[in-house]
């Protein structure tokens, strides 16, 4: 997969506390079916991924708890800011994390929210939440290597 940064990707939104709250074991990039009015809202910025995940739902993958806010120009036809937005994968794609998800700890965290010409994409991470002991660990390696290339 390609990283949402190249090719003139234009990021709307990322989740940087999934780095720090998760240890990430793969990535996927996965397309999102979208109303008109939150396609013009993360078109102007308007999303946050805090606190969202992705789940299997009858074969189906949803993005659960993304903030995308509705659009000002949208009159009495405007969205539900955190509603389940479905994910479009292959069959065989959502039948693999569906397996990797039901073993122990593991989890669909979005990563990233852009736009890769001009559909919307959310970059998903296959991940293991970590324990505190685990993240001050990270950030004191991150700190001695800081101070290394000092």
């Amino acid at each position: 997969m390609k990283a949402p940064k190249d090719d003139g990707c234009k990021v709307v939104a990322e989740n940087r506390r999934a780095r720090h709250d998760y240890e990430i074991i793969d990535r996927i990039e996965a397309g999102m079916s979208l109303l008109g009015s939150e396609v013009k809202s993360l078109r102007n910025g308007g999303a946050q991924l805090v606190d969202s995940y992705a789940e299997v739902r009858n074969g189906e993958v949803f993005l659960i708890g993304a903030n995308i806010v509705q659009y000002s120009a949208a009159s009495y036809q405007n969205h539900d800011p955190r509603r389940p937005r479905k994910l479009l994968l292959h069959a065989a794609e959502i039948h693999r994390l569906n397996m990797k998800v039901r073993e122990k700890g593991l989890t669909l965290v979005p990563l990233s929210l852009y736009f890769r010409d001009r559909h919307a994409k959310v970059e998903l991470a296959l991940a293991r939440g970590r324990k505190s002991y685990d993240k001050r660990d990270k950030i004191l390696q991150r700190d001695l290597d800081r101070a290394a290339h000092e």
